[in-house]
């Protein structure tokens, strides 16, 4: 049996959403019911729809349609449904977006003032000549103006393409190119750090070479002077009264929002969601997956530009759930700004990634606030070393709140798995898959395995999982169908243990290959966190003649250390035949939302191609890190 540290009590378990429906269906437990959702999807997502009063405004005519083959089913053929009117059905008083920025700034709109901008924001754009199927990128900070801007674009039936704040001139341009953009919606400026950031500025360079784009919507976030193209460019503020549209009868099939994703090779991925198969996804996590009700308050330090930007605006509003949209960093203006957010707020869900959290950890071990008001944590982005888990838990969470650790990606449009907050979880650990989901653990040959690493796979699919990627079906097959037959593999290392505890162990095109053992990044970094000197870790693989591979490790450091105790502790962390050659490094590159990007830093040390680097946070350069002394 695993060593549970989050037991629920009963009043968790009375309020959670997915044993109320448990009770309703006649259902013993998670194990039973994904039993049978995964038998009979049939009955299975017709039930949630109608648990969760999903707003499908002409019914479907079943739920999945694979006449197309299972790579790319049709979820609910036939449903016309649309994602702008489910996110501005809450209370109308009752706040529906709250914006914080990195300075102090404070904005809020109510359900029916978002409504009421969604409209009259819908009704220009179709004004300005956006019309259904159209494109539209959205390069915005997460401003109130970027939720509107989201749903108004959905409402006309048009396709919304979120990208990275952070993304420069070219990045931005090749999303603007390969989507065939029409419409541009953009800032004057955003800030991280306190500093600048020109989006307007990046824009007009981008714009250079998208010349199809006709129409760039400006919002005035910090009131800087920007160049305005006549004919071209308007400001927000600025638009008219225009004749008022319906929102567009689109099929559940028909496309919502492209989210890119970056490679290590070729152009970025631009995955496809669906309104109907995003908006039952989104409702499915939160609601069972993060148990969301509609007195929730729901905070995540995202970017517009990653998936969970698109899924905060389309999860908890369509539960009638308040969204605090955090613009900057967790440890910006003052170390604890996430918990002051929070306090504020009075948050009850707060998402967090573990990379965040050895940075709040950092600047500040014991946090000072009480945080009354938080039900959970909500973690994804990485998997976690125990001792930052144990931090969170013991002296913010206070043992009162669970970690609800949850892991999926872009591709599948939310999670895969979860750690349910009504179940007791060991420290790390997920409880299950997300209803639905029929996941496993494969070994080389395709084969379940229980007790050891291997590849996340998926054997059935679900609302959610993308349409393939914009005009790139086959790179689509070639990158998740292709390696055993009839199968999702995901490109996660995980395991399960016979009791049902599941760990996920870093990304399987980081595997390292040590002693004759394969063994994700995230085992080897999660043995170097127990020393607390070490900030931050990051474990590659590099080609050693004599042994095939060795173990690398890049740390960021709490102030000076002796380098030989340093590395005489890793040693005795990892083990010898897992110990990595150990190098100081000032920071390591990441993602503006967190992530380490390993594969960067393993083309950076090795003298590889490195790659599309449009997601890198240029405060984190990927020059912080040496290159392989042992190839000169």
């Amino acid at each position: 049996m695993p060593e549970f540290a989050w037991v629920p009590d009963d009043a968790v378990r009375q309020r959670s959403r997915l044993p109320a429906a448990l009770r309703k269906w006649g259902i013993a437990d998670v194990t039973e019911l994904n039993e049978r959702a995964i038998a009979d999807p049939e009955w299975f997502w017709r039930a949630v729809v109608e648990d969760l009063d999903i707003g499908f405004t002409t019914p479907f005519e079943r739920v999945l349609d694979e006449s197309a083959g299972k790579p790319f089913p049709k979820w609910f053929p036939g449903g016309r449904i649309n994602v702008a009117d489910l996110a501005v059905r809450g209370e109308p008083g009752k706040l529906a977006v709250v914006y914080e920025g990195d300075s102090g700034q404070r904005r809020t709109l109510t359900f029916a003032e978002l409504d009421a901008q969604v409209r009259r924001f819908a009704a220009n754009l179709a004004a300005l000549g956006v019309s259904r199927g159209d494109r539209v990128v959205l390069f915005m900070p997460v401003v109130p103006e970027a939720a509107v801007a989201f749903l108004a674009v959905a409402k006309l039936g048009a396709i919304s393409v979120p990208a990275f704040s952070g993304y420069a001139a070219d990045a931005l341009a090749t999303r603007l190119q390969d989507s065939e953009a029409v419409a541009l919606i953009t800032a004057d400026g955003t800030t991280r750090r306190g500093k600048e950031v020109p989006l307007k500025a990046t824009a007009d360079a981008a714009l250079e070479d998208a010349p199809d784009v006709r129409t760039v919507v400006v919002v005035r976030h910090l009131g800087t002077d920007v160049p305005m193209r006549a004919g071209r460019d308007v400001y927000f503020d600025e638009l008219g009264e225009a004749p008022p549209v319906e929102t567009a009868p689109t099929e559940s099939n028909d496309p919502l929002t492209i989210v890119y994703t970056s490679g290590t090779t070729g152009r970025p991925k631009g995955i496809v969601h669906s309104h109907g198969g995003f908006a039952v996804k989104t409702a499915t996590d939160f609601a069972y997956g993060f148990d969301t009700h509609a007195d929730d308050v729901v905070c995540w330090i995202t970017d517009l530009g990653w998936l969970v930007g698109p899924m905060l605006i389309t999860g908890p509003l369509q539960l009638g759930a308040t969204i605090v949209m955090a613009e900057g960093l967790p440890t910006h203006p003052t170390p604890e700004r996430l918990w002051d957010v929070a306090e504020r707020n009075g948050v009850t869900v707060q998402g967090i990634a573990p990379t965040a959290a050895r940075a709040l950890r950092a600047a500040s071990e014991t946090p000072s606030h009480t945080l009354s008001t938080l039900r959970s944590f909500v973690s994804t982005g990485e998997a976690w070393d125990e001792p930052t888990w144990w931090w969170l838990f013991d002296q913010v969470g206070k043992r009162r709140v669970p970690i609800v650790n949850y892991s999926g990606g872009t591709e599948v449009g939310g999670g895969i798995l979860v750690g349910y907050p009504f179940l007791p979880a060991a420290p790390a650990a997920f409880t299950g898959a997300l209803p639905g989901v029929d996941a496993a653990v494969l070994d080389d040959d395709g084969k379940p395995v229980t007790g050891a690493i291997g590849e996340l796979a998926v054997r059935n699919t679900f609302p959610g999982m993308t349409h393939a990627f914009w005009h790139d079906r086959e790179r689509y097959l070639e990158t998740y169908w292709s390696r055993f037959d009839g199968v999702w593999v995901h490109g996660d290392l995980a395991s399960v243990d016979a009791d049902g505890s599941w760990l996920i162990h870093g990304r399987s095109d980081d595997t390292l290959k040590l002693a004759g053992r394969r063994v994700g990044p995230a085992e080897i970094e999660a043995a170097l966190l127990r020393d607390e000197r070490i900030a931050e870790a990051a474990v590659i693989g590099a080609p050693d003649e004599r042994r095939g591979q060795r173990a690398v490790a890049f740390v960021v450091v709490k102030g000076s250390v002796d380098l030989d105790d340093l590395r005489a502790t890793a040693l005795a962390n990892a083990g010898r035949s897992f110990a990595p050659e150990v190098h100081v490094v000032a920071t390591l590159p990441k993602t503006k939302n967190g992530k380490i990007m390993r594969r960067a830093i393993r083309a950076r040390f090795t003298g590889s191609p490195v790659g599309d680097l449009s997601s890198l946070d240029p405060s984190t350069p990927l020059e912080a890190i040496p290159e392989d002394q042992e190839k000169r």
